[in-house]
Order: C-alpha cells, then sequence, then structure tokens
C-alpha cells in the first residue's frame, strides 16, 4: 500500500490543519510517506498532491530537491559515510573502501538481506569530528573500521534499535498541537500584506 493507511491519513489531516495553507504541509506530509513505506513511491506523492491541492509533479519537483528523500526501496539501515574534504583526510575513503568489503555491496546498493544500504554523502556539518558518517541519519563520529565493523554487528542483532529505527523514521516524538491553538487553513487575502511589506509595494 503505497497511499497513506488510515492512521497516517488521519495524521495527514492533522498536520495540514496546522498550516494557513495546505501547500505548507508537503514536506511533512512527504517525511509521513516516507516512514511508512521506507521511500515514496509515485502513488505516496499522488496521495500528497491530492492532499495539499497540488499536482503530482509539484510533489515531485518538491521531494527530489532533499536528499534524505527516496523514490526507490533502500534497505532497513541506510548508510552514508561522508566523502567531503575533512572527512576524506580523516580516512573516509579507506573506511568506504571497508565498509563495500564488510557489506559486500558498492556504493548504492543494498545487501541480499534488505538491511543496509550503502551510499557516500557530501557534508555532514561534522568536520571536527572526521571521519563522519550516518545510519538513517543519525550521527556516527570519528569511525574507525573495528567501530564500523562493531555497529554493523549491533544492527544484524537489533542491539541498536533503541536510538536507530528504520529508515524513514524522521523523529520518535511528534508534535502535538491543541485544536484550539492551531493554525487552521486561512486564504492569503485574508491576511492582508505582511507587516515587513512598504504599502507603496502593496499592489504592484
Amino acid at each position: 500500500m503505497s497511499r497513506f493507511n488510515d492512521d497516517n491519513l488521519r495524521l495527514a489531516k492533522e498536520i495540514i490543519g496546522r498550516y494557513p495553507k495546505a501547500r505548507s504541509a508537503t514536506i511533512p506530509l512527504l517525511h509521513l510517506a516516507q516512514q511508512q513505506e521506507g521511500h515514496l513511491s509515485d502513488e505516496a506523492m499522488a496521495h500528497v498532491a491530492e492532499l495539499v491541492g497540488a499536482t503530482p509533479a509539484e510533489v515531485l519537483g518538491t521531494a527530489s530537491f532533499y536528499e534524505m528523500f527516496k523514490f526507490e526501496p533502500v534497505g532497513r539501515y541506510l548508510i552514508n559515510i561522508c566523502g567531503t574534504m575533512s572527512c576524506a583526510l580523516g580516512g573516509s575513503d579507506e573506511l568506504l573502501a571497508h565498509a563495500e568489503k564488510v557489506l559486500g555491496v558498492k556504493v548504492g546498493g543494498t545487501t541480499a538481506d534488505g538491511l543496509f544500504t550503502l551510499e557516500r554523502a557530501e557534508c555532514q556539518a561534522a568536520c571536527t569530528e572526521a571521519p563522519n558518517m550516518q545510519v538513517n541519519y543519525r550521527h556516527c563520529h570519528r569511525m574507525t573500521n573495528e567501530l564500523f565493523d562493531r555497529l554493523v554487528d549491533d544492527l544484524r542483532s537489533g542491539r541498536r534499535d533503541g536510538d536507530i529505527p528504520a529508515h524513514g523514521t524522521l523523529a520518535r516524538v511528534r508534535q502535538q498541537i491543541p485544536a484550539e491553538r492551531a493554525v487552521g487553513p486561512a486564504a492569503l487575502d485574508d491576511r492582508g500584506a505582511p507587516a515587513w511589506l512598504p504599502a507603496k509595494e502593496v499592489g504592484g
């Protein structure tokens, strides 16, 4: 099932209700869809488009801008090893080669058991902790071959399930906004011009 299931559809409508414009909920809904399926299918993006009043092409255009959204199935654990300057100087190329050997796949591949997908990443904003990598976007700093081996063993055994959920889970704690405090939908014209826009610029 690629469209939202009943529980996630209720949650999607709650998320949309937090924004004055339904389209503002596009990215949160894409995260929700990816959490449900592990990646974004055409059907999921079409459903998001229906909910926010956009076209599927517009939703795809938004999703394709962000590296975190995947359009094909990936492993339960997506391993990204940083390959930019600080990490390269710290040995990330050697770590990546070691990861390929341990997992038995090349960069971009997924292990036969569906557990691991290996990717090379651009800067992960942790240059002082090089070489850096992420598992499902959770940082793992100052990695060595030995630490990588231990991490893979822990993931295979389920010992890290408490802090590294399956791919697609953005957060374990979801924001809750009481209905009386939600923004709710509003037409742009109802709110007038932004306060920072000089009056002479309003209406051209």
